[in-house]
């Protein structure tokens, strides 16, 4: 695993050893940003199950402002730190070991505000359902924003159960076994509330 582009092109990230923590492929992670590209400079961006770090790292070598990555596990957050020390990034990174709804749950209260929430959790346990959900009760981004979940496609039927009030799914990709969702929040429904 490596990152693709930008001020750290071509450095390698370390991986877990243990197979909690589920990476995402270089080909995934290049077709993301290749949609993100124009947009990517000057975001604020949240990293949710941050994992090894590689979306938030990726960002930020790309031009992001800032990247806040949140990690329960205590060696996947060091190894985020780790990955940020060996990309040069961690000026512009916040790395915190915290769990994901708590942490979505405070940032609401506080009014943190990000330009791409990417969610990206363990698989099969509903999390990446759970999360889409808090977030469309109360969203971390402005109208602009994105919120991007990765699921193994298996996963759809949880979150398409979903009834979403001002998030609104706008565009789906799948590249193989892994399957991302685009929303971002309806303009409508969000200025209502």
């Amino acid at each position: 695993m490596r990152v693709i582009s930008g001020s750290a092109r071509g450095r390698k990230l370390k991986t877990p050893k243990s197979s909690e923590t589920r990476p995402i492929m270089d080909r995934v992670k290049t077709a993301l940003f290749d949609i993100l590209t124009p947009d990517i400079v000057g975001m604020r961006v949240l990293d949710l199950f941050a994992g090894t770090g590689a979306v938030g790292i990726e960002a930020l070598s790309r031009g992001a402002d800032a990247a806040t990555f949140i990690e329960r596990s205590p060696d996947a957050w060091r190894l985020v730190r780790e990955n940020l020390a060996l990309t040069n990034l961690s000026d512009r990174a916040e790395v915190l070991r915290a769990d994901a709804f708590a942490f979505l749950q405070q940032a609401a209260a506080t009014n943190r505000r990000y330009d791409l929430v990417y969610v990206a959790p363990p698989q099969y346990a509903g999390l990446a359902a759970r999360a889409l959900a808090q977030l469309d009760e109360a969203p971390l981004t402005e109208t602009d924003g994105l919120v991007i979940v990765q699921i193994d496609p298996r996963e759809r039927a949880e979150v398409d159960a979903l009834t979403l009030r001002q998030l609104r799914r706008y565009d789906e990709r799948r590249y193989g076994s892994t399957l991302l969702l685009f929303y971002t929040l309806d303009e409508e429904s969000h200025a209502t509330n």
